[in-house]
């Protein structure tokens, strides 16, 4: 595989015109953002999704939907861990500027529950991407990780370069392995990669496994909030729409990059379940249970990589992206408040 040598992408909003980019697991919370972002920008995306059951689908459904409305969209189903997706005749006549690979079995005590899936979709169905790129001679690859991987002791706020060599459950551990198999295709055939480190994203039409999603339907509908730990755990929350920029700003040449992408205001989970009290007009019914061992109990990111390699810096302050999820939340309450939420 022959090294990139085109001038590099400028910042995100002025890509190179009318690309195409295969985007997987579209449905999701943050690959539904990125590809609107694309298409905006007047770019095709080829989308891909098995649409599987790790959260309630209804809400993988409503993103899709929205993104099928738009010129310029290609859907199809497909698993990335199956290896007859290098195969697949819709994928191969197509011209891909890059990979951007959003796909993934996310959530850290799910894991504990199924870990095979874990490593197939995370690490088998990154190699088969890996793998497509270097038979289709795509030169740009980005992968999306996790900050999980940090483990329990990180350094507050968080580098780029702290350690990760032991990650808490077997989500971060597929994620890591994920890491090193793109740093291998990266070495061996020149694949440019940018590998993001996600801290805790938020946003209309958000993950209904994650605690903002959940916080807001509970304190809404009038139900338990349930609280692992005491609530004095930390964490960086960032509004979607940042990481989706950010995300897009990593098309640009870098060789190979591990940059840390989010989580810049850092709150106590007792806080912010204040601020969505306040916002929602509503108090919490606070349910305290055991802080669970598969969670980190801060997670917080250190953000200069981002900064200086990307010129990236996230704009909507934690108490506006609140407003909009909860406006987002109240707009659509007569199906959000039936999405599963357990």
């Amino acid at each position: 595989m022959t090294r990139l040598v085109k001038e590099h992408h400028k910042p995100f909003g002025d890509l190179r015109d009318m690309s195409t980019y295969l985007v997987t697991g579209v449905a999701g919370f943050i690959a539904a953002r990125v590809a609107e972002f694309l298409l905006d920008e007047g770019h095709r995306v080829v989308g891909v999704d098995n649409l599987n059951e790790a959260y309630d689908v209804r809400m993988k459904a409503y993103r899709l939907e929205r993104l099928k409305q738009r010129r310029g969209f290609t859907f199809l189903r497909l698993d990335i861990s199956d290896r007859q997706l290098l195969e697949q005749a819709d994928l191969n006549a197509q011209h891909f500027e890059a990979v951007i690979n959003l796909a993934a079995r996310a959530g850290v005590r799910q894991a504990m529950l199924d870990p095979w899936v874990y490593v197939q979709t995370n690490v088998e169905g990154t190699l088969n991407l890996l793998e497509f790129c270097r038979r289709r001679q795509i030169s740009k690859f980005i992968l999306a990780s996790t900050s999980s991987v940090y483990g329990a002791n990180a350094p507050l706020p968080t580098p780029d370069d702290a350690p990760s060599d032991h990650p808490l459950q077997p989500y971060a551990a597929s994620k890591k392995a994920a890491e090193v198999l793109c740093h291998a295709y990266h070495h061996l055939y020149g694949l440019d990669v940018t590998v993001f480190r996600y801290f805790t994203v938020y946003g209309p039409a958000g993950r209904p496994d994650m605690s903002m999603f959940r916080f807001t339907q509970w304190i809404s509908e009038g139900r338990p909030v349930k609280l692992n730990g005491d609530g004095q755990q930390l964490r960086g929350f960032t509004y979607v729409d940042d990481i989706a920029r950010g995300t897009l700003a990593g098309l640009k040449p870098l060789g190979y990059e591990v940059i840390n992408l989010g989580g810049h205001e850092c709150v106590r989970m007792i806080d912010l379940i204040h601020m969505l009290e306040e916002l929602i007009g509503r108090q919490a019914q606070i349910e305290y249970h055991p802080f669970h061992p598969a969670d980190m109990w801060a997670n917080w990111a250190k953000v200069e990589k981002a900064e200086r390699l990307l010129g990236w810096v996230p704009q909507i302050p934690l108490q506006e992206g609140l407003a909009r999820t909860v406006a987002w939340y109240n707009a659509e309450r007569t199906w959000a408040r039936d999405i599963r939420t357990d």
